[in-house]
């Protein structure tokens, strides 16, 4: 299979490249900086486009595609949300996929499309699932016209929309910037702690982009999280565990408002999101489908 792949220098595009690999297919990897890329991933027997994130792509990147994965966006969590950076965020997303639809839209080639969690309301007292209606704000209002941008493709055609949650692995994400913290023994819950957090391994959102890719019956918006959702106080009592060592020092939410601004809100907000989509439905099965399993691997290197 040859699949062209947008943020494939990413936490998760990395991740996807390298199992792509493994099994034999064949990368096109659209990314600002050929030279950077190449040198982060290897470059093996995969094709390295130029490409700025928002200028049409020329017909010949499509050539010979069996399908897409969209994967690009400005961090959320890289700096503090000033209106220049919201835009960034926006941008990215936005104009990124607008391109690569258009390109795509003539081919009847199938697009896995990133979107987030964040497309749902916070802090409700019930799990919500891919019906549920989005909430307000800042990272609905991304998510809502991100996904938008994707029904330009031509009917018929299909498209897996993976809401995704907040992603734990050893090679980036949140667990780069805590595990230094939790190791001096010096972590703990965020806010009150009681804050339900909707979260999936790498392997896993890995593994689920590659089952959606095989099965053709896979099609719409899946919830791309582990069936079993923790609170903030839980993980942070388990991270410490993993790594045996004491987790007792809370980050009070006035303070991380005062550092993070409204960024803050992304850590603060509790979300229950349900798997039961993409486990019972689409028959993906976890590999970590508790906090205890993923942090165990995680603190194994």
């Amino acid at each position: 299979m040859r699949v062209l792949i947008t943020g494939a220098t990413g936490f998760v595009g990395s991740q996807l490249v390298a199992r792509l690999r493994r099994e034999g297919h064949e990368c096109v990897i659209l990314t600002r900086d050929v030279a950077a890329a190449e040198k982060k991933l290897g470059q093996g027997k995969d094709r390295f486009v130029a490409w700025d994130a928002c200028s049409p792509l020329p017909e010949a990147v499509f050539e010979n595609i069996d399908a897409a994965v969209n994967l690009v966006g400005e961090s959320i969590a890289a700096k503090r949300w000033s209106p220049a950076q919201k835009q960034r965020i926006i941008d990215s997303r936005i104009n990124a996929t607008r391109a690569l639809v258009a390109g795509l839209k003539k081919r009847g080639t199938i697009l896995i499309s990133a979107s987030a969690i964040g497309f749902y309301p916070v802090n409700r007292p019930e799990a919500l699932d891919e019906s549920s209606a989005p909430g307000e704000g800042f990272m609905p209002e991304i998510c809502q016209r991100w996904e938008a941008e994707t029904d330009a493709l031509a009917e018929g055609v299909r498209k897996v929309i993976l809401r995704i949650g907040v992603v734990v692995g050893r090679q980036g994400g949140m667990m780069q910037k805590l595990l230094p913290v939790f190791r001096l023994g010096a972590g703990g819950p965020v806010g009150n702690g009681q804050q339900m957090m909707s979260w999936i391994h790498v392997d896993d959102l890995v593994g689920i982009i590659m089952h959606a890719l095989s099965h053709e019956e896979m099609s719409g918006i899946y919830n791309a999280v582990a069936p079993q959702p923790v609170t903030n106080r839980e993980f942070s009592k388990q991270l410490g565990q993993a790594l045996k060592r004491p987790a007792f020092f809370p980050a009070p939410a006035f303070a991380l408002r005062l550092a993070m601004g409204e960024m803050a809100d992304v850590v603060l907000d509790a979300q229950s999101i349900s798997a039961t989509k993409v486990r019972d439905e689409a028959g993906y099965q976890f590999q970590y489908p508790d906090m205890r399993s993923a942090l165990a691997e995680v603190v194994s290197a």
